[in-house]
């Protein structure tokens, strides 16, 4: 059996465990969070290190993309860093390939026609592949990063814009703590601060960080589709309460939730037996066709 920890600076509240076959395989996946501690989230990578088949950075990202740049996080550089034998990675790998297959997903499997949908990108940084996708379907997409990270009341629209706004704010921005503009530990328990609700309730669809978009989500949010990640049962029913017609997540049911991005990326790097940087985008694309991993998919509203 294989084993797959996620260590995460978010809030240890969010734990699980589940056992998983993969293509005949056994895993045992679980969540470890260090409640937005830096230095617990190193002390507990340098434990695994050498111990588990693969490593998932959880809660941060050591890399951001726009267009064919990338941008480093000077704390997810430290977390990457702490472990020197075991595959580590950070989820980036899915998020340009697996979650491009989502959003193909909604168009051909629920019949969403995203053309001319207008949709709330709120994190593209972290899920380049996702709105990259999403633009190319025709949506009408606000990218949200600079409005709710670095509270700029810009709407920015276009892939172009917004890769110029990268170019001119992240160079800085990815030296500041990881918690100045995503929420971690206690955080994410806490109730939701609405901020900028008009960009909530102007969207068709929601998608992005799920953590990213519910900090500062409105109360309500009728009949709307959210595409996002991880969601445990209380977040479920939490989205529920705000009345949404759709949940989507980019990835599957593994004993009672979906796990991660980063999650599922340590479960292929230890299925292919390579390090991060020696896996390719083609090795991620060969083994999902063989998994044949869907979205999970939840209605709360029949139209």
């Amino acid at each position: 059996m294989k084993k797959i920890v996620s260590v995460s600076l978010g809030s240890s509240s969010r734990d699980h465990q589940a056992n998983v076959e993969l293509l005949g395989e056994q895993f045992d996946i679980s969540r470890v969070g260090t409640d937005g501690s830096l230095d617990n989230a190193i002390a507990k990578l340098k434990e695994l290190d050498g111990t588990v088949d693969a490593i998932g950075l959880g809660g941060i990202d050591v890399y951001l993309y726009a267009g064919t740049d990338r941008y480093a996080l000077r704390d997810g550089l430290r977390l990457l860093d702490a472990v020197k034998q075991t595959p580590v990675v950070d989820g980036s790998g899915l998020k340009n390939t697996l979650e491009r297959q989502a959003v193909a997903f909604l168009r051909t499997s629920l019949g969403i026609k995203l053309r001319g949908q207008r949709v709330l990108m709120v994190s593209a940084l972290d899920r380049f592949g996702m709105a990259q996708a999403l633009v190319e379907a025709g949506a009408d997409v606000i990218f949200g990063d600079f409005i709710f990270a670095l509270d700029l009341d810009r709407p920015v629209r276009g892939l172009a814009e917004f890769e110029e706004m990268a170019r001119r704010y992240l160079p800085d921005a990815c030296k500041l703590p990881f918690q100045f503009f995503y929420p971690t530990g206690k955080k994410q328990d806490r109730a939701p601060q609405p901020k900028y609700p008009e960009y909530y309730e102007d969207a068709d669809v929601i998608a992005g960080d799920y953590h990213f978009m519910r900090q500062f989500m409105p109360d309500r949010l009728d009949g709307k589709t959210i595409l996002t990640n991880t969601v445990t049962a209380g977040d479920i029913e939490f989205l529920r309460e705000r009345g949404i017609a759709r949940l989507v997540t980019t990835t599957p049911d593994f004993g009672g939730r979906s796990f991660g991005t980063n999650v599922v990326e340590a479960a292929l790097v230890a299925m292919l037996g390579k390090t991060w940087a020696e896996v390719t985008e083609a090795d991620y694309l060969r083994l999902l066709r063989e998994l044949d991993l869907k979205p999970r998919v939840i209605e709360f509203q029949v139209a």
